[in-house]
């Protein structure tokens, strides 16, 4: 156990987003004993090209659960309908309900440019619930918190109105294999709905083994990305020798809302890198 246990909060609107866009960094920080908890916002019942409803929701949800158990992390789904996410008062109840009961030290989040209306609802849920949190008179059943938790947003490629600007980046070359085996886990996922929706259903194998393979080859791009166009950051943070050898990463950057992601606790919230 470490001398501080850090609670990290990852939000996606889906089951498999968080393991996309954090599932690396997860799996460093449970490696080192820290508290994690992955979380869909949505349950996923729309997901997929022939099934639907109550039946897929818990489909899904058994795959989170799996995924999490990869890398020893608890990974939870909500009941809100995929496709339908809204930023509702009630939907904003639910998450502040959520971040005071879990009490987090850093919270994770989609930036709110986004293709995909559940995506942009669920940033927005979560900056409207950054501050609320510690008013005591809001949802006031549960317990506020005394301290706002940071806000980071996870990296996308999206451009307008500005483009995704990290203030971390975590090399996760040695922790990528369980996060190809967290995508494993998602089989409605990476082995029927994507490939349906992307046009190479066709291409995907039968055995469990050649999937494991080709989900591997086929993202392997996209897993390498993030350390390929923000290298300087990697070298600046790890050192100019490890960071350009860096092969896979995952990026972070600070949200203006709730606490405010510092030189100071950026060290202390994620504790990967050698010391300043």
């Amino acid at each position: 156990m470490p001398e501080e246990q850090l609670r990290v909060l990852i939000f996606g609107a889906h089951p498999d987003d968080a393991d996309f866009t954090a599932g690396g960094t997860a799996a460093l920080y449970a490696r080192l004993g820290h508290d994690v908890l992955c979380v869909s916002v949505t349950n996923g019942d729309a997901g997929h090209q022939t099934e639907a409803g109550a039946y897929l929701a818990r489909r899904r949800r058994a795959e989170a659960e799996s995924a999490g158990q990869v890398i020893g992390v608890r990974y939870i789904t909500l009941d809100n309908h995929d496709g339908e996410l809204l930023p509702t008062l009630e939907n904003r109840r639910q998450l502040i309900r959520l971040i005071r009961q879990f009490r987090p030290d850093l919270i994770m989040s989609p930036r709110p440019n986004d293709y995909h209306p559940d995506h942009r609802y669920t940033s927005q849920l979560i900056q409207d619930a950054a501050y609320m949190v510690t008013v005591p008179n809001v949802c006031a059943d549960t317990p506020h918190l005394d301290v706002n938790p940071v806000i980071v947003y996870v990296a996308d490629t999206f451009q307008k109105p500005y483009p995704f600007t990290p203030d971390v980046v975590v090399a996760i070359d040695d922790v990528i294999e369980l996060k190809f085996d967290m995508l494993h886990a998602h089989t409605s996922q990476m082995y029927e709905w994507l490939p349906y929706n992307q046009g190479n259903l066709h291409e995907v194998p039968e055995g469990d083994t050649e999937r494991r393979d080709w989900l591997r080859r086929r993202l392997d791009g996209r897993m390498r990305l993030d350390a390929e166009r923000f290298r300087n950051k990697l070298i600046e943070l790890y050192g100019a020798d490890p960071g350009r050898k860096v092969v896979y990463a995952e990026a972070f950057e600070g949200c203006e809302y709730g606490g405010r992601l510092t030189p100071e606790n950026m060290y202390r919230l994620f504790p990967f890198f050698p010391n300043p």
